[in-house]
């Protein structure tokens, strides 16, 4: 069986979207007393935008994100012995502290066929160059071009590649012995995909205390929502850090757009082309996280703003398309409002909390609590059966953890906010 049936998937999908909007009706009878107080303060429609924000709507993701990764099921992978050439393509811009880890990931890659490799120097000042036409790898090509920024790097070798399928990762990217054969089985196995997304975790977890808190939000958090999204076929980012394309599609597509977030909006026109996107939990990549606040804040902002240039670009022609995408696309409407409530009203209300003031956080808010908690037990089997087939093991990071479960978001929103604005102010990029 190459996949599973769309009806199969629809049914999937209609009883985990029942089951959440269920939750979501409870939930709002149980608010009704906290709207009426609350309302005495904000006027009522504010009270119902505000509760809806920080309860109602968190609510029905989390318990439609449980339910679906609780029907989760992965159509078997075929390692097949007759694989076809590959081609990876690395946009490199003053990489030269990295690239010698990344290169002997590639160097132990268990991959039966041909592996071309083309690296693109985006005009980097330091021995980046250097160091590449030093390296004695088979079937490398290295391409030098003035500075330009990553998607005109990529498409530079975009043009190079040889073969019909390729994997891009980044420069700072170390990829599991076998990465490529699992992230390439995937796509052969999967004929209507464009591509598929790896599965990227944290290399420098124990560098910082922020690489340390990244570590679960990798792990755990962009893990779960990329399984969901790729069950019902409509994984929204094929990361650059690693993911695997066919060529013919992503040079019809024009390869990829001088956008602040590239990887996003090439998805949303393979989506919007009508193909799927999928997701493989056992292709691993260790790729380097921010290890400052000020790299996490530049990092996240530069995704919220991907969001958005994806939204303006793409968005009519993934919801016009009618598959599950486009479900998902129009959730991601709904973020920024999220976001700006939650930094305008719900964490002041934590504040407030504290003082004894329940009026923005109480019981309701709570309820959020064990609906994570769930998802990240969900989660942590999924990922230990993974990490158990491909011979790895689960770092101990308590306090990471907890940092992640009950301060992550109080973080990421702001910023969030901020990239939104940005984007939708049209203000300077900033990679």
């Amino acid at each position: 069986m190459l996949a599973l049936s769309r009806s199969a998937v629809a049914s999937r999908f209609i009883a985990a979207n029942i089951g959440a909007l269920l939750f979501a009706a409870v939930a709002c009878l149980l608010a009704r007393n906290w709207v009426k107080d609350l309302g005495g303060l904000v006027t009522l429609p504010g009270a119902i935008m505000i509760v809806a924000s920080i309860a109602i709507i968190p609510g029905y993701l989390n318990v439609f994100l449980l339910l679906s990764l609780l029907a989760y099921r992965q159509p078997k992978l075929r390692l097949a012995a007759g694989m076809p050439a590959v081609s990876v393509l690395i946009a490199a811009y003053n990489e030269e502290d990295n690239l010698s880890e990344t290169f002997r990931g590639l160097a132990a890659q268990d991959y039966p066929a041909e592996v071309e490799i083309v690296v693109v120097d985006d005009g980097s000042s330091d021995g980046t160059l250097r160091c590449l036409r030093s390296l004695q790898q088979p079937g490398l090509h290295v391409i030098s071009i003035p500075h330009q920024g990553k998607a005109a790097a990529l498409n530079a070798g975009l043009e190079a590649v040889s073969h019909r399928v390729l994997v891009t990762i980044d420069a700072d990217t170390f990829l599991h012995p076998q990465a490529l054969r699992r992230i390439v089985a995937r796509l052969l196995q999967s004929p209507d995909c464009a591509a598929v997304a790896g599965t990227v975790l944290a290399k420098n977890s124990r560098e910082s205390r922020f690489t340390r808190l990244q570590e679960w939000d990798y792990f755990l958090g962009i893990g779960a929502v990329k399984r969901q999204q790729s069950m019902y076929r409509g994984t929204l980012v094929a990361q650059g850090a690693f993911s695997a394309f066919r060529t013919g599609v992503v040079r019809a597509a024009r390869g990829w757009p001088n956008r602040i977030g590239e990887d996003i909006v090439l998805t949303w026109a393979l989506l919007g082309e009508g193909y799927h996107v999928i997701h493989e939990p056992t292709a691993i990549a260790f790729t380097r996280v921010p290890h400052t606040f000020r790299g996490f804040f530049r990092q996240r902002q530069r995704w919220a703003r991907g969001m958005i240039e994806a939204l303006r670009n793409h968005f009519h022609n993934v919801f016009r398309r009618r598959h599950f995408a486009s479900f998902f696309v129009a959730l991601d409407l709904l973020f920024p409002p999220l976001d700006l409530v939650f930094t305008l009203g719900f964490i002041p209300g934590v504040v407030l909390a504290c003082l004894g003031y329940f009026y923005l956080a109480g019981a309701m808010t709570l309820l959020v609590l064990p609906l994570t908690a769930l998802i990240v037990l969900v989660m942590l089997r999924y990922q230990k059966s993974v990490f158990d087939l491909m011979g790895l093991k689960i770092r101990r990071n308590l306090l990471g953890f907890l940092a992640y479960f009950f301060v992550y978001q109080l973080i990421v929103s702001p910023i969030c906010v901020i990239g939104y604005s940005r984007e939708l102010l049209n203000l300077e990029r900033r990679w």
